[in-house]
């Protein structure tokens, strides 16, 4: 799949289906951007274009995710940027559902740089913004159920552990924890040994919810931590010979987790029950044919990774 832009966001549909769907979104520094959705068939191992399913996106998509729910009738996908935004994908066409403006004040909003949609609540999806905010949208009835100030810098990503508890990273190197019924207070879980280096991704395990892992700006490492025991890693993997752009859990195991970076390589880790001192090497690698700026290991396709890079949308066989 070789798009005439650079491609950034991407989503792999959970409906059952024997084509899966699969979005991309294009990243071009200028107001028209694109999304373009392909169906990957695992039995010819072929990536179809669908150009109906084609659509303008305003600003580059910082996210795509999805509708979790498998059965959920139709796809239905949301994007972050400007906005969050809803779009029901049909046999034929996409339709724009909602467009979400968190600002009471204004009819602009923060951009948005992240968002999660909550798998065991889907009428919940939570933004993280520039504006040190997370949002917490009730996306059924269209409406702000909370907005908290979560940090004191810009919010770069977060994820749901469970119903009502989500966790958020941000330019002050600070890992947050929140739950929605105490709304007062948050735990802060991880800090950058540096000072204020920014934390850029979340991962949050779903297999074992006392895992999650974190990514730092301009870093070769990713940083693993145990919720029960906050503030020191359980591990940090330290091979790449680039900054880490991606990290993604596996779908259908607690202990295995890919990276990808600046130096063109995914990788897969098992954790260990133990770290040895010298660190931990990765299980498996690949070598795409430039920089990695995205990678999407999903529950849907767990035999499959799709990663990003320059105008390619590749899929590793696992």
């Amino acid at each position: 799949m070789n798009p005439p832009y650079t491609l950034y966001s991407m989503a792999i549909s959970s409906a059952a289906a024997s084509h899966r769907r699969i979005a991309l979104g294009s990243f071009v520094e200028e107001y028209a951007n694109r999304v373009d959705i392909v169906t990957f068939d695992e039995e010819t191992l072929s990536i179809k274009p669908i150009p109906n399913l084609s659509f303008d996106h305003p600003y580059p998509p910082t996210k795509l995710m999805f509708h979790p729910n498998p059965k959920v009738s139709g796809d239905i996908l949301a994007s972050s940027g400007d906005f969050l935004r809803l779009y029901g994908v049909r046999e034929n066409s996409v339709e724009q559902i909602s467009v979400l403006n968190n600002s009471k004040s204004s009819e602009f909003c923060a951009p948005l740089t992240s968002f999660d949609w909550n798998e065991v609540e889907p009428r919940r999806i939570g933004t993280s913004s520039i504006d040190t905010t997370c949002t917490i949208w009730d996306v059924e009835k269209g409406v702000v159920e909370t907005q908290l100030i979560a940090h004191d810098k810009e919010v770069h990503d977060i994820a749901w552990g469970e119903a009502g508890v989500f966790a958020s990273v941000s330019a002050d190197g600070s890992v947050r924890v929140f739950d929605l019924r105490d709304k007062e207070h948050s735990t802060i879980i991880y800090e950058s040994p540096q000072p204020d280096t920014p934390l850029l991704r979340l991962a949050w395990n779903k297999q074992d919810l006392r895992y999650m892992a974190t990514i730092l700006m301009d870093s070769n490492k990713i940083v693993i931590l145990d919720i029960r025991s906050p503030t020191m890693p359980v591990a940090e993997l330290e091979r790449h010979r680039g900054s880490v752009n991606a990290i993604a859990w596996a779908p259908a195991s607690w202990q295995h987790i890919c990276s990808a970076g600046d130096d063109s390589q995914a990788l897969i880790w098992e954790l260990p029950t133990v770290a040895g001192p010298n660190g931990i090497d990765p299980m498996s690698m690949y070598t795409a044919g430039a920089e990695i700026n995205q990678l999407q290991w999903s529950a849907s396709m767990p035999d499959w990774i799709a990663i990003a890079f320059t105008n390619k949308m590749q899929l590793l066989k696992v």
